[in-house]
């Protein structure tokens, strides 16, 4: 695992205190299309529950509200949840450590957590709190960061020398096995995984975007090209361990059964 931390960073609090200055000055968000195709990857249906965990400015939450999905949003900075909040016209946002998490065991259909576990204290603790508050039959949907990403990290090694890194307060990156092994040896099954490089627009805004810009709409149709292994993302798609507690050795959950990979 590749790890880059700013200095200042040595507590829950000083991380809140960063978040709140990025959403304060540039926000953190993807398209519209980012979420929409992660809901369709999921196959929620209405009156189903979705926690998103490190919900960021809420935009998951907000489609899901929308297709009558009961989600809740919880995310460590305060400012983010302020703009959830505005964006949305929802209430259903907490602040909250998801590291360690206000909610009660077995409590969600779905458990999303998308590109945020590697910027925790501890991404252990984070997974665990997943299969934690996750149902028995529950599925959680987790996207990670690749260490060895084709056009990511490999791209800018070559022009820079040095591992990308980003604005935010702690960076981290592995393998497509290595992140398999954190979530399998924290509670969580891996059943499948997708790779995450550019997503086809599914509304008019974004499809006018990657007309405006075409080294992005280039990226986008090279993207089936790209090997699982080399690709900027995984999205872990994971069930609960059928014996998982939340108190247990999280070695002894490690599992040796292959997933699926598309």
């Amino acid at each position: 695992m590749v790890e880059l931390r700013q200095p200042e960073i040595t507590s829950t609090a000083s991380e809140r205190d960063a978040y709140n200055i990025i959403y304060e000055e540039i926000g953190v968000q993807q398209s519209d299309s980012f979420y929409l195709w992660l809901l369709e990857l999921l196959n929620v249906r209405p009156n189903q529950t979705l926690l998103d965990i490190s919900c960021g400015q809420g935009n998951l939450v907000r489609f899901a509200w929308e297709r009558n999905i009961r989600a809740i949003g919880i995310d460590l900075s305060e400012v983010g949840l302020q703009i959830a909040m505005r964006q949305s016209g929802q209430t259903s946002f907490a602040a909250a450590d998801a590291q360690l998490l206000p909610v009660a065991g077995h409590s969600f259909d779905f458990v999303t957590n998308i590109g945020s576990i590697e910027h925790y204290l501890d991404p252990a603790m984070g997974v665990r709190e997943i299969a934690r508050v996750l149902k028995p039959d529950g599925l959680a949907c987790i996207l990670l960061p690749n260490t060895y990403s084709l056009l990511g990290n490999i791209k800018h090694v070559v022009q820079t020398g040095d591992v990308y890194q980003g604005f935010q307060p702690i960076e981290r990156y592995h393998t497509l096995n290595g992140w398999r092994r954190l979530l399998a040896e924290n509670g969580l099954r891996p059943i499948k995984t997708v790779k995450y490089e550019k997503v086809s627009p599914r509304t008019s805004a974004d499809t006018w975007w990657y007309l405006r810009h075409p080294p992005k709409l280039l990226h986008l149709l090279l993207t089936p090209l790209i090997p699982l292994a080399l690709a900027n993302c995984f999205v872990y798609l994971c069930r609960r361990q059928s014996d998982f507690d939340g108190n247990q050795d999280p070695k002894q959950f490690v599992n040796h059964h292959p997933e699926t990979h598309e």
